[in-house]
């Protein structure tokens, strides 16, 4: 339900610890099968992602909150980091992909020398230390000599993953503006309400296009946040004073987010041009017993209704130039059917100029709290199978590059003898 801790996967920190030293030594072996030519490494412009709208999308999630994927824990340092992080731009070589969309913000903060926002707290473990070098600046290079597109993966509004204002650096714009900020579950975010927030979170990922020749701005499915039983997000004041010309206020919310995405659509190319821009939601947007249009699923969360993001128009409406879906469940699923919500999205995209690429939970494959179908190294395989059959399907992502890399339950293996024996087109 979205990129963040709630995927559980469940390793104690020594075990992690073992595991992130185990996979720098097999992504080492990655890259000497590369450099000996057992696996072909292309040259940038021949493989088919986002950027060029070619078919074959095969992207991974590298993500960097609460050191999910990488750095595998905060305070390595400079040296370590790097090794890490072209350990898995290599593993990503290995398995015959072709992009890395790479978390850079993973909350109000920056994994490059933002002007607008300090350093993140997941490189150095102190929010605002300099790691002492360039991951974002370093990541496009590299990818970009291994032949992988790199994608910029920004999350819009979380401010941080606790409650407490005094423990965000002293110049955080947080901290400066406290009325920007609304807790809510347990976390921090900015206010989506309020124009010069809206304004000011597009400067900040901006900046990032304006330094690095990216090849695209990557959004995931956080917008307002997912509900939390018994909390209300609290923007009255928001709402009294920018509402009134709304019938409600979740209209009134859905306008904000529209305004958002459209207002970052209108704004990269005048920074870079050919950078393209993909948001991954949800993969409902509403249930058909909500609404005729919607997919045929009972999903309890639908982003239309419960995040305030009309994911459908942005696709229908052509304001991204990708969607990702994250289609998260097995096939035959009840709630949400995998081969059910597959040909509703290659329709919403029909005619669009939208490409659709569908996101896979990797990290589900071979986890024993799953459905059965995910016991099965080969579900996933059966997903590309499947979306063969759709002509609007341009390829798949991967959640995440940890299990990309380690893959410990071969699902991923499977994926690339299955489909990905030659080259991306």
């Amino acid at each position: 339900m979205g990129h963040r801790g709630r995927h559980s996967v469940r390793i104690s920190r020594r075990a992690f610890g073992a595991a992130a030293a185990a996979l720098v030594t097999q992504l080492a072996m990655a890259t000497e099968a590369v450099a000996q030519g057992r696996i072909e490494a292309e040259p940038r412009g021949v493989r088919g992602g986002a950027g060029d709208g070619r078919r074959d999308f095969r992207g991974m999630w590298l993500a960097s909150v609460a050191n999910r994927d990488w750095p595998s824990r905060p305070g390595l340092s400079a040296a370590e980091q790097r090794a890490e992080l072209l350990a898995y731009l290599d593993a990503a070589v290995a398995r015959r992909l072709n992009t890395v969309i790479m978390q850079v913000r993973p909350a109000a903060d920056a994994l490059w020398p933002s002007p607008y926002e300090p350093w993140s707290e997941f490189l150095t473990g102190t929010q605002g230390q300099d790691p002492g070098w360039d991951p974002l600046g370093t990541a496009v290079e590299e990818a970009h000599r291994r032949g992988l597109e790199l994608h910029a993966w920004f999350n819009p509004y979380r401010v941080a993953v606790h409650t407490d204002l005094s423990r965000l650096a002293p110049t955080h714009p947080a901290r400066l503006h406290p009325d920007w900020v609304v807790p809510y579950g347990g976390k921090l975010y900015y206010n989506p309400g309020l124009p010069e927030v809206r304004s000011f979170v597009q400067d900040a990922m901006l900046d990032a296009v304006r330094r690095y020749p990216v090849d695209a701005v990557h959004w995931d499915d956080y917008f307002y946040p997912y509900p939390v039983a018994g909390q209300v997000f609290d923007d009255d004041a928001a709402y009294a004073r920018y509402g009134g010309g709304f019938p409600d206020r979740a209209t009134w919310r859905r306008h904000n987010t529209d305004r958002l995405v459209r207002g970052m659509a209108a704004r990269i190319p005048t920074v870079r041009r050919g950078v393209a821009f993909g948001i991954s939601p949800f993969g409902v947007w509403r249930n058909k017993a909500t609404d005729p249009c919607g997919s045929d699923t009972t999903a309890g969360v639908q982003t239309y209704d419960d995040l305030y993001a009309d994911t459908r128009k942005w696709v229908e409406q052509s304001w991204i130039d990708y969607v990702v879906p994250q289609l998260y469940w097995n096939i035959g699923f009840p709630a949400a059917d995998y081969a059910r919500l597959l040909p509703w999205w290659a329709d919403v995209a029909r005619g669009t100029g939208v490409r659709l690429y569908l996101g896979e939970a990797l990290y589900k494959a071979g986890d024993p709290a799953q459905p059965a179908p995910w016991q099965d190294p080969a579900e996933l395989s059966r997903h590309l199978t499947l979306a063969q059959d759709f002509g609007e399907v341009g390829g798949h992502a991967f959640f995440s590059a940890r299990e990309v890399a380690t893959d410990p339950f071969g699902a991923m293996a499977r994926v690339v003898a299955d489909h990905y024996g030659g080259a991306a087109q």
